[in-house]
């Protein structure tokens, strides 16, 4: 930091690579975030609190109470339905930001007198790798209301731009969702079908997708 005080160290234990933002302060060694290259990275409110934790198989953004806000699943770790990541960005502090773009795209900048440094702490598993990871836990049923809510919204915002661009014309009420929203409406009506829910929240989710 232009303070004197180290910002970002980069170390090597084993084959791994460690990188691991320490806060501008002089006499803590207050951790803001930790990345390393088997997958697993977590950053840090200033409070402490866990802000985000990604690992091998996807990640999570927390706020500061602790709920979480965002959960998504590496593309290549998840084949069937999942919630796909949108780029996140945070600042640390005023010189350190991170930038999650994919999974082998998690950037760590530095910026200070003019001068920046960028480490790219992501990585990419490999398809071995991936088959040997135990199977994802079933999505539990507020999970998956979560997602049957998501499909509707963004039913509902095809339909209004349906109105919008044909305001005069009743087209728009017999437009049909995008072929990705049925698609997706039918694979979270096949996870109900695999979890352990009762057959009325199935019939909610049900009616809430269709």
């Amino acid at each position: 930091y232009p303070s004197g005080n180290l910002a970002i160290i980069i170390t090597r234990e084993g084959d791994q690579l460690i990188c691991i933002v320490q806060e501008d302060e002089p006499r803590t060694t207050k951790i803001r975030a930790l990345f390393q290259s088997d997958g697993r990275s977590t950053c840090y409110y200033p409070s402490g609190d866990e802000w985000i934790n990604m690992n091998i198989q996807g990640g999570q953004y927390l706020d500061q109470a602790g709920s979480r806000v965002r959960r998504w699943m590496w593309p290549n770790m998840s084949p069937g339905l999942h919630v796909p990541l949108s780029p996140i960005f945070i600042s640390l502090n005023r010189h350190v930001g991170v930038r999650i773009l994919a999974q082998d795209k998690i950037i760590v900048s530095f910026l200070a007198m003019g001068r920046q440094a960028k480490f790219n702490m992501g990585t990419k598993v490999q398809v071995g790798a991936a088959r040997q990871l135990p199977a994802p836990a079933q999505l539990g049923k507020d999970e998956l209301l979560l997602l049957a809510l998501r499909v509707r919204i963004l039913q509902l915002f095809h339909r209004m731009r349906g109105c919008i661009d044909f305001p005069s014309s009743e087209q728009w009420n017999k437009m049909q969702p995008p072929a990705y929203l049925l698609t997706q409406a039918a694979k979270i009506l096949e996870l109900c079908t695999a979890a352990d829910i009762s057959d009325e929240l199935h019939s909610s989710i049900r009616a809430i997708v269709n």
